[in-house]
């Protein structure tokens, strides 16, 4: 019989730099996609819910708790990267519906032609800016918003705003959820002030993310959580804590200690999100 070919990188210039997607020796249809050297995404073609990355499994805890198992969603995903967690969805609630927006054509081309999509996933691939595409999107249309969006390694500025809030308001239903990715470090100046933009829209708030991030140790990723309802706090914070990076979540009190004296951010005056220090999300 004959042996399959071994996988071999991919490189390719993309619309935001250099992509390359890079095979797991110990997994045989595994694949990191990188840009400019910064990781972007872990996909096994095989195993759609083996989850390599630590914010990855933090947001796929969100997923597992929006609804009864294995209960369609209606998902928009802002950020494509190598659409791990449209995988995950589809594999864990089949029949969902998706619709996965990223500004980057080359990224995306490159993805569906090397890591294809499963025929019937249910999964709808754009190529549109996140904030264009959520304002273009039907009012209530969405159980759950996923923001992933880094240009580069910083979140865009037009994505930081109050007025974006809103609009990621407007698309969800009334039991809706709103999860997005983010990184910062003490004193949490970008953060605090994204805490403030939801804050005015959704009763409901809570962060994720390791003890070390949280007192200030280390940059990193954060999970920030808005709802209309409820959210499922105690449920997510057993499923964090078991992570082979155990995490806290931050609800009520403590996360209105953190956000004290934060003000909600403009448009006019929305920045990008900082610049990670050297090295923080690097591989060699």
């Amino acid at each position: 019989m004959p042996v399959a070919p071994e996988p071999i990188p991919v490189t390719r210039i993309v619309d935001c730099g250099t992509a390359k997607l890079m095979p797991d020796v110990d997994r045989p249809r595994a694949w990191l996609l990188t840009v400019d050297g910064a990781p972007q995404s872990y996909v096994d073609l095989d195993a759609p819910t083996h989850l390599e990355f630590e914010y990855v499994r933090r947001l796929a805890h969100v997923l597992d708790e929006a609804a009864a198992p294995g209960h369609p969603l209606d998902a928009l995903h802002l950020g494509g990267g190598a659409l791990t967690l449209p995988r995950y969805l589809a594999a864990t609630r089949p029949h969902s519906r998706q619709h996965v927006i990223d500004a980057d054509r080359g990224l995306l081309a490159l993805v569906t032609e090397h890591l294809p999509l499963p025929d019937g996933s249910g999964i709808e691939v754009r190529a549109q800016d996140a904030r264009t595409a959520l304002e273009a999107a039907p009012e209530a249309s969405a159980d759950v918003i996923v923001a992933d969006v880094f240009g580069g390694s910083r979140v865009p500025a037009h994505l930081t705003s109050v007025e974006y809030a809103h609009a990621a308001a407007r698309v969800l239903r009334p039991d809706g959820l709103y999860a997005a990715n983010l990184a910062d470090s003490a004193p949490f100046d970008f953060l605090r002030g994204q805490l403030a933009n939801f804050a005015t829209v959704f009763a409901h708030l809570a962060l994720i993310a390791e003890p070390s991030v949280l007192r200030g140790r280390r940059f990193g990723n954060a999970v920030l959580l808005a709802s209309r309802a409820e959210l499922p706090v105690a449920a997510l914070a057993r499923r964090v804590a078991g992570d082979a990076f155990p995490a806290r979540v931050e609800h009520g009190p403590s996360l209105r200690r953190l956000i004290a004296g934060a003000v909600p951010v403009q448009d006019a005056e929305a920045v990008a999100s900082p610049v990670p220090p050297d090295g923080a999300f690097s591989i060699g």
